[in-house]
């Protein structure tokens, strides 16, 4: 809203006014009020719970070695998150601008689906919360949305890297006009792209319509692992929001430089017109998550629930789907990946397992993290764990989320330098 005030003010040259032109300058702005709104709102929120006492449902003191008190900790912390993001966006962003729209729509429509799974854990006293079933058709459902708007709408378009011979040397330029592309940039390739139509192929002459269709379920895909690997990693404080907030700043990276015709053909990525917005987007994503910290670090005075981590995890995934990187996300959000994996392998393992007879499991808890903390006392004595020995001791729990973080900014250290790396 504040972007077409100040336009409209430059138009009569009032001082100052053009400087809402600059991208940067209005996601700068957008952090600092990201995070002093999560900063300030956070108080009053945990507060106004607090006094209703809307808190956390009681999590089982076995869980940590340490005896860390978990009583009386307000949750729904996510829409503090919410808040703080979609403030400064509507006062600084461009709200015409499809890709921004994209990413209100997934905020509002998975903080929505988070917001009810957390309701019925707290007011209905459900500790399952909202059934998984329910889950999936909504991370299913916004990614079809996004999935196909990007498909279909005439602003989501690219201009393609394209590599030609210019004073006997290989330059990347980018094409001239800008297309509906179905190409995605895939790390440690030479040519730096995959395109999908070109994965459907053996379609024929409807490779390109079987191409958006694969599109559409990739990006489905992405939007429900991401979200839901988020999800998974919410189990300990500070973690989900420390290892957000890094992602958010590598994200940030890949759209400003995808944004930037100069900074694409250098790195030979395509150039996406007008995605400079999800920088804005993403600058306040940072920092409300840093605000959000504030309250958030251990000890926690504050839970995000799922009405946080889902949304976290949707905002991730449309973002890099948006940007054509959602290939590198393997890598970027390695931490969401393995917490979900290690979810996969020690539940299918032990039904398998279990139908010779045997109660076999792989690791001592899941998801990974809490794999660290569980002592040799509070395994279950009649099954047998492969990896019992690992870790030889346990971690206190901000030991564990740190090095998470450390982990997470390796990843997207690596991520970011991948676009150099075929």
């Amino acid at each position: 809203m504040l972007y077409y005030l100040f336009r409209l003010l430059d138009r009569y040259d009032i001082p100052g006014s053009h400087m809402w032109s600059y991208v940067s300058f209005r996601a700068l702005l957008t952090l600092i009020l990201s995070l002093l709104i999560s900063a300030w709102f956070g108080e009053y929120f945990i507060k106004w719970m607090k006094r209703r006492k809307i808190f956390e449902t009681e999590r089982d003191p076995a869980i940590d070695p340490f005896g860390v008190e978990k009583k009386g900790v307000p949750t729904m912390g996510g829409l503090i998150i919410i808040v703080s993001i979609l403030v400064p966006v509507l006062l600084m962003g461009r709200i015409r601008n499809i890709y921004l729209i994209l990413m209100i729509v997934t905020t509002l429509w998975l903080g929505f689906l988070g917001f009810l799974d957390d309701y019925i854990k707290i007011f209905k006293r459900n500790k399952e919360g909202l059934k998984g079933k329910y889950k999936i058709v909504g991370q299913v459902s916004i990614g079809f949305i996004v999935g196909l708007t990007l498909w279909l709408s005439p602003d989501a378009v690219v201009r393609e890297n394209i590599k030609v011979e210019q004073n006997q040397e290989i330059v990347v330029k980018h094409k001239k006009e800008a297309v509906k592309s179905l190409q995605t940039t895939i790390p440690f390739i030479k040519n730096h792209n995959l395109n999908y139509s070109e994965v459907m192929a053996f379609c024929g002459k409807y490779k390109v319509a079987a191409g958006w269709v694969l599109f559409v379920l990739m990006t489905i895909l992405v939007v429900t692992a991401v979200s839901n690997g988020a999800n998974l990693n919410d189990g300990m404080d500070g973690m989900c929001a420390g290892n957000s907030a890094i992602i958010g700043v590598a994200l940030g990276i890949f759209a400003y430089v995808s944004s930037h015709i100069g900074y694409a053909s250098y790195f030979d990525i395509m150039y996406i017109p007008h995605s400079e917005e999800l920088v804005v987007f993403l600058c306040a994503f940072v920092g409300a998550m840093i605000g959000f910290l504030w309250y958030n670090a251990f000890p926690a005075q504050i839970f995000m629930g799922d009405t946080g981590s889902l949304t976290i995890g949707g905002i991730i995934g449309v973002c890099a789907v948006i940007i054509h990187k959602e290939l590198m996300l393997p890598i970027l959000c390695g931490i969401f990946f393995v917490e979900s994996l290690s979810v996969i392998i020690q539940t299918q393992w032990f039904k398998v397992q279990k139908r010779k007879g045997k109660r076999v499991r792989v690791f001592r808890a899941t998801p990974i993290h809490d794999n660290f903390r569980k002592l040799d006392s509070q395994l279950d004595p009649t099954s047998t764990y492969i990896l019992k020995g690992w870790p030889s001791r346990p971690f206190h729990e901000s030991t564990i989320t740190i090095r998470f973080w450390i982990t997470t900014i390796i990843l997207a250290a690596l991520t970011i330098i991948t676009l150099k790396i075929r």
